[in-house]
């Protein structure tokens, strides 16, 4: 499907060839070349932009690695070492996975992450929207560059949608709160973004100062300090009503205004690998049109205007599972990514997830998840070999194996910032509050609704 679909993108970017391009500053007098590959354009750059090459190359989009404090502990995490239960590691599936890395043909152990030609300027900055990347983080054949490298600009939200928009595999698969609708969405999806609302392109927020990116996934930076806030753009009491202004100090803004997520394409809430490899299963379909399973993948769950669940959140206090932890009890759920805080931490508030569920490889001796080689001939989704796939990606990673393969059920929280709904369609105080409000105060900490019982109310 992935493959169609990439195969799809490149006869739309070739039959976009002739489409206008829209850069606030074309390069014409600055870009001239025959460029045949994505470095040769970056050579070109580097003449006018090293510094910003130079300062790219200190942020997460380039290094996938950040050093932050996890659960205590000052650690290096980031996407080269840490799990998620979509794909799960990109160890020994670079060629694959590194495709959305902003940079050129980080295929194996090999990459130097000194190189500056390596950096991809266009992924961000083409603006004719016929850029596009192939397998092993190459551009695709065909594509012309020149013309793309002379009309470059500031990023739209497609730019950084390339990624964040199909990571997972697939458009919506992972975040929730990304995906194309994203693109040119209505008010009514996201007043933020919405082209009859305020229009806004990603770096609105997130702005961004010697291209670092602030605002960081707790799937893979829990104990980065650099988030946003609505307060960095609206007042810490924005309501008339005054009762709605003490919410403040224990319910994040995002928890009242975005009461759904995937509001128009479905996202995937469970993925079962332990069931994949079963070439007798029939393949069907949910009501969305999304498959329940695949034999390569085993079986998935998706869900389309999915109310969150909520947790208590504080900037900083979060975990996330690291290649090589240990895990303290196989038969417990384990969290690879989510808050840690709790009613005690003063400085947390209420906030929505996406919590997505699954199972995944693991060795029962070792008990540490597996790094599962899956692509090519010799990976997983061709040979349906854990043993063989499990022993080839431990050994790339450095890892132990004992040989034998388990599963272990796995969740992961992805915080709701994005898809805000005007404030007519927000929560009202019984989404909450009513006899069948949305809020598990128990899971919370509280003993019950803190309105029906002052004394359950959170100490100031």
């Amino acid at each position: 499907m992935q493959q169609t679909k990439n195969v799809l993108l490149a006869l739309f970017a070739v039959a976009m060839l002739a489409v206008p391009a829209v850069a606030a500053n074309p390069h014409k007098e600055y870009v001239q070349g025959d460029f045949k590959t994505g470095p040769d354009v970056t050579k070109v750059c580097l003449e006018c932009h090293e510094e910003q090459a130079d300062a790219f190359m200190l942020t997460s989009h380039w290094t996938w690695n950040l050093e932050q404090v996890i659960d205590g502990k000052k650690v290096k995490a980031g996407k080269k070492n840490t799990f998620n239960n979509y794909c799960t590691q990109i160890r020994t599936n670079e060629p694959s996975c590194n495709r959305c890395h902003a940079g050129y043909g980080w295929e194996d152990d090999s990459f130097d992450f000194s190189d500056k030609t390596k950096v991809d300027c266009l992924v961000c900055h083409d603006t004719t929207g016929t850029y596009l990347k192939a397998r092993g983080g190459r551009v695709f054949n065909g594509l012309n560059l020149l013309r793309i490298a002379q009309n470059v600009g500031q990023p739209v939200r497609d730019n950084c949608g390339t990624c964040h928009f199909y990571g997972g595999g697939g458009d919506a698969v992972k975040h929730g709160d990304l995906d194309s609708s994203m693109s040119y969405p209505e008010k009514k999806t996201d007043v933020h973004m919405g082209l009859d609302g305020q229009d806004f392109a990603c770096q609105a927020c997130h702005v961004t100062k010697e291209h670092v990116i602030p605002g960081n996934s707790l799937g893979v930076s829990p104990g980065a300090e650099s988030q946003l806030s609505c307060e960095d753009c609206h007042t810490a009491a924005p309501h008339e009503e005054s009762r709605l202004n003490e919410h403040v100090a224990s319910i994040a803004c995002q928890t009242c205004h975005i009461p759904y997520y995937s509001k128009e394409i479905p996202t995937k809430t469970w993925w079962d690998w332990s069931t994949s490899g079963d070439s007798e299963r029939n393949v069907t379909k949910d009501k969305h049109g999304k498959p329940l399973y695949v034999k390569k993948k085993g079986d998935m769950k998706y869900g389309k205007m999915v109310p969150p669940e909520y947790a208590w959140f504080e900037t900083g206090k979060a975990v996330n599972y690291v290649r090589g932890q240990k895990i303290e009890d196989p038969k417990k759920v384990l969290t690879i990514a989510g808050p840690t805080s709790s009613l005690k931490d003063k400085g947390a508030r209420i906030y929505p997830f996406k919590v997505m569920r699954g199972k995944q490889a693991y060795d029962p001796e070792y008990k540490t998840l597996l790094v599962v080689h899956q692509i090519d001939d010799d990976g997983y989704w061709h040979t349906f070999d854990w043993k063989k796939s499990a022993e080839m990606g431990m050994k790339a990673a450095g890892l132990p194996f004992s040989g034998k393969v388990d599963f272990v059920e796995t969740q992961m929280f992805w915080r709701i910032n994005h898809m805000v709904s005007e404030a007519g369609e927000s929560l009202n105080c019984l989404d909450c509050h009513g006899d069948e409000g949305r809020m598990d105060w128990k899971a919370l900490g509280y003993q019950g609704d803190p309105m029906k019982n002052p004394k359950w109310a959170r100490k100031k």
